[in-house]
């Protein structure tokens, strides 16, 4: 697989609470997380990097062989723990009451993409020059559409867009959304924090993917386009793309 990263603290904020990791070879699976913290005095900062390490700790020793519904399942712990982590640190350091981050992990194999996310970090699956949302965002804006107060245009000016419903590590117990689906060859998942969905528009993230250009190049550039829009975040972006098998192109 092949595998571009990059995180930018933006424009206006001083520290990058955005946290993320890539990890290749487990056993034929690859793990790629993006978090982005909330909380003051840099609290934010502490929860995504907690719940990133934890997560990728968790998972680092997955078995040979393992099947789509065990991976799965240690996928799902590996959350859990982390939102443990997460809330027992704040528990045990009252300046960092209330601190929580959002989630998005993904255990990818040649054939198919498991997932697991809370809050509005998103995971996108390019696939046939198309590129499709994958997971839900757990936010106030996103509520109001799917109750119909509001629009999908309204929602992305509305003044409480940044307004999350769900987060990991502000509870003891947290409802986590599991997910999964095929990619094929030349697929690209990508995984970002609002910084970049809420600057840049699904139709301009096709066009970079478009792109003739290497996958690193392609992620520079969206964030690049995060920020002319503004770069009033902290933006990351982590893609795979699932690369063809070299033997059979030969063949």
């Amino acid at each position: 697989m092949e595998i571009a990263m990059k995180s930018h603290v933006g424009r206006v904020r001083q520290v990058n609470e955005d946290f993320f990791a890539c990890v290749e070879d487990l056993n034929g699976r690859v793990l790629a997380v993006v978090a982005d913290g909330m909380g003051g005095h840099q609290a934010g900062e502490i929860a995504s990097r907690l719940a990133v390490e934890r997560i990728v700790k968790e998972l680092s020793h997955l078995e040979n062989g393992l099947d789509d519904e065990d991976a799965r399942e240690q996928l799902m712990n590996a959350v859990l723990h982390a939102n443990k982590e997460v809330y027992e640190y704040s528990l045990e350091h009252p300046e960092c009451n209330g601190m929580g981050t959002t989630v998005v992990a993904a255990l990818l194999s040649s054939e198919s993409v498991i997932t697991a996310h809370i809050g509005d970090s998103r995971l996108y699956h390019f696939n046939d020059g198309a590129l499709l949302i994958k997971t839900e965002d757990h936010s106030l804006v996103n509520e109001l559409v799917k109750s119909g107060q509001i629009t999908q245009e309204e929602a992305s000016v509305h003044p409480h867009r940044n307004v999350i419903m769900r987060s990991l590590g502000t509870e003891p117990d947290v409802r986590i959304d599991l997910g999964q689906f095929p990619w094929s060859a030349d697929d690209i998942v990508l995984i970002c924090s609002d910084g970049l969905s809420n600057k840049v528009q699904d139709k301009k993230m096709e066009e970079w993917l478009h792109k003739e250009v290497s996958l690193q190049d392609r992620v520079d550039g969206l964030i690049d386009e995060a920020l002319a829009a503004g770069g009033e975040d902290n933006i990351t972006l982590v893609a795979v793309r699932n690369m063809p098998d070299a033997s059979q192109k030969e063949g």
